[in-house]
């Protein structure tokens, strides 16, 4: 019996180190040698590739990014949005980019692009800038967000269109356009909305 109770003992502290030390080390409640998503996934591409590839991964890498972002700040939009054409759009952008995300996964594995597959450090700034807005601050805050970034986003994605080094990825670039005008049009709508709120 008393052997048992040892054993347990031993177990239990093993299984305590264990999870310490698995733990980052936090300072200022963020972990220390917590790494950005968008940063891991450069690296490896910067390993691989020569640079025109490098330059298709970089441009893979970015539209990952504003995918996570944007599914994210369209949960927000119907969470925290007042106007109903707000929470539309939260949710069209929401399901949208979770599409363009799939697609995205599917064309990076297939050219073995590393992408983020996780909100980045920028993407986590983002939705704490706005999640603890409501009403009418939400609403004006969150269009305008969605109209100038799907702006440079298009405009980002055009120059991949011509310019890319891999056919693929300039046929995917040119394949999106037409979904992110649609959103900014929408983007634009609303943005218009709220500024006779």
């Amino acid at each position: 019996m008393k052997k048992n109770r040892n054993l347990i003992k031993i177990a239990f502290l093993s299984s305590a180190l264990v999870l310490v030390l698995a733990l980052p080390s936090c300072k200022n409640g963020k972990a220390e040698d917590s790494e950005d998503s968008k940063e891991v996934a450069t690296e490896h591409n910067d390993a691989k590739f020569d640079k025109a590839n490098e330059d298709d991964a970089k441009f893979l890498v970015s539209a990952a990014e504003v995918n996570l972002e944007e599914i994210e700040l369209g949960k927000l939009a119907q969470q925290n949005g007042s106007l109903a054409e707000v929470k539309k759009l939260g949710k069209m952008m929401q399901e949208d980019h979770i599409k363009a995300m799939k697609s995205l996964e599917t064309l990076a594995a297939s050219k073995q692009i590393t992408i983020p597959t996780v909100l980045t450090n920028d993407g986590m700034d983002a939705v704490k800038k706005l999640k603890d807005k409501t009403g009418k601050d939400f609403d004006k805050d969150y269009c305008d967000r969605m109209v100038k970034g799907h702006k440079d986003t298009i405009d980002k994605f055009e120059k991949e269109s011509t310019d890319a080094a891999d056919a693929d990825i300039r046929n995917w670039a040119t394949g999106m356009i037409p979904t992110l005008r649609a959103h900014l049009d929408h983007s634009m709508t609303c943005q218009e909305k709220c500024s006779k709120m």
